[in-house]
This record gives structure tokens, C-alpha cells and sequence, in this order.
């Protein structure tokens, strides 16, 4: 069995603050009376945007991080990064309410994790040695005497 430490604890953080901006869309959407969609209201439509840019991202991070992981094992820099994308988008989400600079800082540090992400993962494909392995067969004919 495989365990991946990291990736599964930043997927479980990950579905907290989904949960967390769900709560957010909702208790707004009951402020504003808007049930269905976002009613042209900016509140409802800032704090679902938020929403569907954190799921629109992570998903891809929580992809190259799993695969990062499988391919070079747990470490303190991934842990790092990992927490520090979980930061960010809180950070975001904050911003979409107002808090400009939260806003700002989110979508940079989302936008470095995926370009870093992205490019460890590509590294690892290709400076890691490959190794050809071949195996020769030979056929051995027994020829009976006539």
C-alpha cells in the first residue's frame, strides 16, 4: 500500500476550506436573499467567485503535488508548499470580501505553487535517468538422429 503523507493531508485541509467557502456562499446568499444563482448582487457573486477559483485550481495542485510525491517521496519542502497554497487561498478568498491585498496575494502565491509544482514535475520526468533493460533468448533446437 502507498501512502502519501503530504497529499492527503493537504487534500483533507483542501476540503475544509471548501467546506469553509461553501458556508461562506451560503450564509451570504441568506443576507442577500438570493437563492438561486447570483441574483446580480456583487456580494453573492464575489463570494462565489472565490469559490469556484479555489476549486478551479486546486484540483490541478493537489494532482502535481500527489504525483510529485509518488515520484520523489515526503519531504519538508513539499510539506512548505503545500501549507503555504492552503494560506493563499484563505488569503484569496478574504480578498474577494475586500481585503484587496488578500486577494492580490492569494492569486500570486496560487499561480507560483502551480508554475513551481508544474515545473518540479517536469524535472523529475526528465533528469531521471532511465534505464533500458534487455533480455536476450535464445532458441535451442533439439535435432533428432536419423
Amino acid at each position: 500500500m502507498i501512502i502519501l503523507p503530504v497529499s492527503l493531508t493537504i487534500a483533507a485541509g483542501a476540503a475544509l476550506i471548501n467546506l469553509w467557502l461553501t458556508m461562506r456562499v451560503g450564509r451570504v446568499r441568506g443576507q442577500e436573499k438570493v437563492s438561486i444563482g447570483d441574483g446580480g448582487n456583487e456580494r453573492v457573486i464575489r463570494r462565489m467567485r472565490a469559490h469556484s477559483n479555489f476549486v478551479e485550481n486546486t484540483a490541478f495542485v493537489l494532482i502535481l503535488l500527489a504525483l510529485v510525491e509518488l515520484g520523489t517521496g515526503p519531504s519538508t519542502w513539499l510539506w512548505a508548499v503545500g501549507a503555504v497554497y492552503l494560506v493563499g487561498r484563505i488569503l484569496h478568498a478574504l480578498g474577494m470580501d475586500g481585503m484587496m491585498w488578500g486577494r492580490t496575494a492569494g492569486t500570486v502565491i496560487t499561480m507560483l505553487i502551480q508554475l513551481g509544482l508544474a515545473g518540479f514535475a517536469l524535472f523529475i520526468v526528465y533528469a531521471t535517468p532511465v534505464t533500458i533493460t534487455s533480455t536476450e533468448s535464445f532458441e535451442t533446437v533439439e535435432v533428432a538422429p536419423k
